[in-house]
């Protein structure tokens, strides 16, 4: 079976590089934050395996917010991130990249402290500036790339034929479209080995297999740490500053240039080893649950999602969070908004300055203003963005892995007439 994977690789950025940085990277660009394919730096198209793919300076406007937290450091490094969602291995990733971009990489890494951009191993150095995510979203899992563009192909194909003969039936049509579809390969989808269930069996049970040896040490303190959550809630302070125009315009260019958007945001925890370990334990069981149990299209209510990732910074001081979605960036607020406010309640709320809560799940979000605000706050310009399928959504692939299912074993009856309308 084919396995989605997320790479992040985060350099801290030498003093005062970022300007230099910015301008190199928008030279990838046709449009604002909108990588092409085959630019001269990174030519994103000529690697097949990923799925999306971004470069992103976390530069983090929020960390003046630390004023109201003494225990934090006042200042954190700028770092440049390569964040990519991918088929297959790293390693053969790392090697592909550097084989078709090794000098635009050096030229890009070169802004970073410790990299020497004459000599020195690219795909070493990337390797060892990785940073294990705490939590990552897949839409759908399994469905890599290759699939994707042959059922698009197939999805073409067959609007063609059936865009010529209008007035066909259902049963006139199909001789039709199965013969306009037989010039796509469909390379046969990859089953699921034994292998493979054995894996996903055992990381099933490591969240109630620890939660079973937690038990005991942790039943007995409950009482006090939902005193301590329900006042921490009451009194951690509130920080929604209103949008500044010049930020909201920066940001807003960078958007809608397709139907799918990227959205980057970082943040510092609330400061205590409560609110830490608590967020360490909320990611761990976000990413339990999208493996295990939000693996098909949705996450939760929510469908509009490719991809999305939670990792930790600066000794877990610092959240960085990185989306890819179809829609505005208002739709995408509204729809987590009105049907998981509770998990953006999870996700989010150890974030200083956050919209009250309370019992963790109940408020926060609910604060619609106050919580878009906080977002946008925290919200940081993309400066290169990458998708491999312009134009395709969430809902055009899963049509499309309908249609190819209906194309390789013919539907009958009111079947066949749903399956040609999605055409």
């Amino acid at each position: 079976m084919i396995e989605q994977r997320h790479i992040c690789v985060a350099g801290v950025l030498r003093h005062d590089a970022a300007p230099a940085l910015e301008s190199l990277l928008a030279s990838m660009n046709t449009a604002p934050g909108q990588a092409g394919p085959g630019n001269a730096l990174v030519p994103f198209g000529r690697l097949a395996q990923i799925h999306v793919a971004r470069f992103v300076i976390l530069d983090d406007p929020s960390l003046p917010d630390r004023e109201i937290a003494p225990s934090l450091p006042v200042h954190e490094p700028v770092r440049l991130a390569f964040i990519a969602d991918f088929d297959g291995s790293a390693d053969v990733l790392l090697g592909d990249l550097v084989r078709v971009a090794e000098p635009g990489l050096r030229r890009i890494f070169a802004h970073c402290t410790d990299f020497d951009e004459g000599s020195g191993d690219v795909a070493a150095w990337m390797r060892g500036h990785s940073i294990v995510t705490a939590a990552n979203y897949v839409n759908w899992r399994g469905r890599g790339t290759v699939q994707l563009r042959e059922e698009a192909a197939l999805h073409s194909a067959l609007r063609t034929a059936r865009l010529a003969h209008p007035q066909a039936t259902p049963e006139e049509l199909w001789p039709v479209l199965k013969q306009a579809g037989s010039g796509i390969g469909l390379t046969p989808l990859p089953s699921r080995s034994i292998g493979w269930w054995i894996r996903e069996a055992l990381h099933f049970l490591t969240l109630p297999v620890l939660a079973l040896l937690l038990a005991p040490i942790l039943i007995p303190l409950l009482p006090f740490l939902i005193i301590l959550l329900r006042w921490r809630e009451t009194h951690d302070p509130v920080i929604v500053p209103v949008p500044l125009p010049e930020r909201n315009r920066l940001l807003s260019a960078q958007e809608d240039h397709d139907i799918t958007n990227q959205y980057s945001a970082i943040g510092s925890l609330k400061p205590g080893l409560f609110r830490r370990w608590l967020t360490v334990a909320i990611l761990f069981a976000i990413n339990w649950g999208a493996r295990h149990i939000y693996a098909n299209g949705r996450l939760a209510r929510v469908n509009t999602i490719h991809f999305a990732s939670w990792t930790f910074l600066d000794d877990q001081r610092r959240v960085y969070f990185a989306s890819n979605y179809d829609g505005s960036r208002e739709a995408y607020n509204d729809d987590f908004i009105n049907k998981v406010a509770f998990g953006l309640n999870l996700s989010f709320s150890n974030g200083l300055g956050y919209p009250r809560t309370r019992w963790l799940i109940l408020d926060g979000a609910r604060h619609e203003q106050d919580f878009k605000w906080y977002l946008f706050h925290h919200q940081i310009p993309t400066q290169v963005w990458y998708k491999a399928f312009p134009g395709l959504s969430n809902y055009d692939m899963a049509r499309n892995a309908r249609i190819r299912a209906g194309f390789e074993r013919k539907p009958e009856g009111n079947a066949l007439r749903r399956w040609i309308a999605e055409i």
